[in-house]
């Protein structure tokens, strides 16, 4: 059997509150017993190997996180504090994110989040240690995402803790006194890693066709991009031909929105869109696509729908980031409760990866694709001529609304430098503000992000403070900007078919057809801002339309990971088909068939493969039902 770890770092376990071994004491930041208004933010956490809290308060100074400390005596600390300047990345005037240290309501002398682009251990002088239980908190002073990952007291003058993540995994597991050796977390017959449309709709599925499901999503809510963390509405079109009932579930957990009021305005007459209609009547700011109010989101029905399966277990701010695997098949997935620390082995015959990024895949071998193929390889036209690594971005939305009275927001000399030229005159951050088409869009994931807020705060503070059209903006206030940045591309996972533009486009016939896509192939491209020439921040996007077009099933499962599935962002196609088929409506209904096929797994004693080669009929009657009912068997549903 082989383990896989994301990092090194990884292999280590987290606990909340603090730890102390001889003269050294280790908070977690994430392990704080109250976070204030700082954020829990995990989107990194493979990259530098923790997750960490951010102060991300829009430019005002977020709430403290506090905890409370035993040490094992009292006397002189030598305090040391992992974190970073973040703008230090862009080589940016100021520190935005500036906090302090405070020993029991008091601030120490140091100022940390000044000084230093990369994650490292800062010194904080010495620090007195009065009271044995005392309380520590973080003080943010700016809310402008100052972050933290941990502290460290050292009553040694000459420790200092280790830098290398190789290193420093080994030691901070021992300090924690924690066992490399992860919980069994139960007993399942599909795990389903990533907790958004796709995976909600995989879980619910599976569990009522009989399966013991565990969903594992590494955020404090379900729905991913389509949840008020990130704030993308649903799109594409759901109940199609030939499967009119896949899109169910879909329609349970989906919010209304604007997509189901165009959806419902084309036949206005249905039960189903007199529902919509009167939905939004009633409820008017939900024509709100992105960007919107929270409740447009509807993170709690989610909940609601997931937890009334008695099938699912469900484990939200849980983080995979290790598979073991034997042979060609993956035997669990081990995964880390982001607050906590606590690591749990998530065993099964049948894993589905709706991580979007590809994770689970990645860490057990999947072949992958990242970025866009040659024409000659795939022969489609609007593939490049060349092969590169571009993808569609990031975006990182926000919003504003006008007040009676006048508002102010800070200058921000180390965001972004806006002109009257250059700046975007908006009162709101919708699909296009998009960033990182050219990078990782999972190793420079931090990078992305802040950038992002770099330009949206820049842009305000141009807006607000020193535009010719201030006046405008005098009584709007920022109220929202997301820090969990909205991802389009990254890992693809290829299947025994990769969808290309012309199997859409000339309508090629599969015998494995399922889920429809409605979606025009909608390919998104950096855009230039005027007067500006940094890295773009914004995108164009060019569609192709297209005919209603049936996905392969063979598309959602690995081709070489033999009890791996896959549903969302990650299936397996190129680049230019990605554009029609990543949207969550469609996605949504790619979870529904993962499931039906996971029940005939089951069922069958068979693989994903086995159940394209052998079990296909089965798996359109499934689809024919729709994943709304709950037949006892999997070869239940009606003919």
């Amino acid at each position: 059997m082989k383990i896989h770890w994301m990092t090194t770092l990884l292999a280590l376990a987290i606990v909340a509150g603090s730890a102390s071994a001889g003269s050294v004491v280790l908070l977690e930041a994430e392990g704080f017993d109250q976070l204030g208004g700082w954020k829990l933010d995990q989107q990194f956490m493979d990259q530098m190997g923790s997750p960490v809290l951010l102060a991300h308060g829009m430019g005002v100074p977020v709430k403290d996180a506090t905890t409370a400390v035993t040490f094992p005596s009292t006397g002189e600390y030598h305090l040391w504090v992992r974190t970073r300047d973040w703008a230090a990345t862009f080589n940016a005037k100021g520190a935005p994110g500036k906090f302090q240290v405070l020993i029991d309501g008091k601030a120490v002398d140091k100022i940390f989040g000044t000084e230093g682009a990369e994650w490292r251990w800062h010194r904080g002088g010495t620090v007195k240690i009065a009271n044995a239980k005392t309380t520590v908190s973080l003080h943010d002073l700016t809310g402008f995402d100052g972050r933290c990952d941990a502290i460290v007291f050292s009553a040694d003058a000459d420790f200092v803790p280790p830098a290398d993540l190789k290193l420093m995994a080994p030691w901070r597991r021992k300090l924690l006194g924690l066992s490399r050796k992860p919980e069994d977390a139960g007993n399942f017959d599909l795990v389903v890693i990533g907790g958004g449309i796709a995976g909600c709709c995989t879980a619910v599925g599976a569990a009522r066709l009989g399966l013991r499901v565990a969903l594992v999503q590494n955020r404090p809510v379900l729905g991913g991009n389509n949840s008020s963390e990130v704030r993308v509405g649903l799109s594409g079109l759901i109940h199609q031909e030939p499967y009119r009932r896949l899109g169910d579930l879909v329609d349970e957990i989906g919010p209304v929105g604007h997509w189901n009021l165009w959806e419902a305005r084309k036949d206005p007459n249905s039960p189903r869109s007199k529902r919509i209609l009167a939905e939004i009547k009633k409820h008017p700011e939900k024509k709100i696509h992105n960007a919107g109010p929270p409740k447009n989101y509807a993170d709690q029905k989610k909940a609601d729908v997931v937890r009334a399966e008695k099938n699912i277990s469900l484990f939200l701010n849980t983080h995979a980031n290790a598979v073991e695997t034997d042979r060609k098949n993956i035997t669990s997935v081990i995964a880390q409760n982001i607050r906590t620390g606590k690591r749990l082995r998530f065993s099964a015959p049948l894993f589905v990866d709706c991580t979007g990024d590809g994770n689970v895949g990645f860490l057990a071998g999947a072949d992958f694709r990242v970025g866009r193929e040659a024409q000659s390889q795939t022969g489609e036209k609007l593939a490049p001529k060349e092969a590169d690594q571009m993808v569609m971005g990031t975006s990182v939305q926000w919003y504003s609304v006008q007040q009676d009275k006048t508002s102010a927001f800070p200058e921000c000399p180390w965001a972004v430098q806006f002109n009257d030229k250059s700046c975007t005159k908006s009162t709101r951050g919708d699909w296009n503000w998009e960033t990182g088409a050219n990078r990782d869009q999972v190793a420079e994931i931090e990078r992305i992000r802040d950038y992002a807020l770099r330009v949206t705060y820049g842009n305000w503070s141009f807006l607000k403070n020193r535009s010719r059209f201030k006046a405008q903006y005098a009584k709007r206030r920022l109220v929202w900007v997301a820090y969990i940045g909205g991802k389009r591309e990254s890992r693809r996972l290829l299947g025994d078919v990769v969808l290309r533009q012309q199997d859409i486009v000339d309508q090629r016939k599969f015998p494995d057809a399922c889920v429809t896509t409605t979606w025009s192939i909608d390919l998104h491209y950096p855009k230039k801002t005027a007067g500006y020439d940094g890295e773009p921040f914004r995108s164009t996007a060019k569609h192709l339309r297209i005919k209603p077009y049936q996905i392969p099933y063979r598309c959602l499962y690995s081709r070489n990971v033999e009890n791996l599935m896959m549903a969302g962002r990650n299936i397996s196609v190129t680049h230019v088909a990605l554009g029609t088929v990543r949207v969550q409506r469609t996605t949504g209904m790619m979870g529904e068939v993962v499931g039906m096929a996971a029940a005939l797994c089951k069922e069958h004693s068979t693989t994903p493969r086995g159940v394209y080669k052998d079990y296909l009929e089965d798996l359109k009657k499934l689809m024919q039902a729709g994943a709304g009912k709950a037949p006892t068997k999997a070869s239940a549903a009606p003919k």
